[in-house]
């Protein structure tokens, strides 16, 4: 079992600090859903986790081993894959060449086998690989993207706003990849703007609100206090 541990991070963006003093864990086999409004500091805690902007404060490990300070490549070679916001893939490259430049820290061999795998998962993709990804719909360049994080074979996965603008028959099946995923080890960090598909699916959840956690529990516990949810989205 592995643990994604945060102590007291602090992210600052634009000369403000957007967030402040969050410590908590994330859990192997466990998806742990992360609500609250826009601009509570979410989508910044992602990227922070990942690598692509600083940490001004705190720590990040994987099983006791750093990796504040740490490149994007480095933590993701360590285990964390994040899947940003908006679904992001080289709009100029087809399929296949998306998944491929996603597994360049693997062997030949072992990227292979791990784009076969997202195919497994995704057939639709199967049916595009020559297809270039910018004239994907946008479900599908949501799998694309996805399946650009499965392919470096994370222990842990950062979802941030996978539904966003999505048909809810495509939300399902992304949200049924993630419960099989969660099932079989990987541990995710789900952002997600429909609470009720959240909390029903996670294991934990956190709500944040002006850069700190307002609430850290059970989604069970959550429920049975939707003013504090009522609190975060309407201040």
């Amino acid at each position: 079992m592995s643990i994604l541990t945060v102590r007291d991070l602090a992210i600052d963006r634009g000369g403000k600090r957007v967030v402040k003093d969050l410590s908590f864990t994330l859990a192997s086999g466990q998806i742990t859903a992360l609500l609250g409004p826009n601009g509570a500091g979410k989508s910044s805690l992602v990227l922070a986790l990942a690598g692509a902007i600083p940490i001004a404060a705190g720590t990040v490990e994987i099983d006791g081993k750093p990796l504040t300070g740490k490149s994007p490549e480095a933590i993701r070679a360590a285990g964390v894959a994040a899947v940003p916001e908006g679904h992001r893939v080289l709009n100029g490259l087809n399929v296949d060449d998306n998944l491929k430049a996603a597994g360049f820290q693997l062997s030949a061999r072992g990227a292979a086998e791990a784009v076969e795998e997202v195919y497994t998962i995704f057939p639709e993709l199967a049916e595009r690989k020559q297809q270039r990804a910018g004239t994907l719909s946008g479900g599908q360049q949501q799998m694309l993207s996805l399946g650009q994080g499965l392919v470096a074979q994370p222990k842990f996965i950062l979802a941030d706003e996978m539904s966003l603008g999505l048909a809810p028959l495509i939300v399902k099946r992304l949200m049924d990849v993630l419960s099989r995923l969660a099932q079989h080890g990987t541990g995710i960090l789900l952002i997600e703007q429909f609470t009720a598909l959240a909390l029903k699916n996670a294991q934990a959840a956190h709500v944040m609100s002006r850069g700190r956690f307002s609430f850290s529990g059970t989604p069970a516990n959550l429920q049975q206090q939707p003013d504090i949810l009522h609190r975060a989205y309407l201040g």
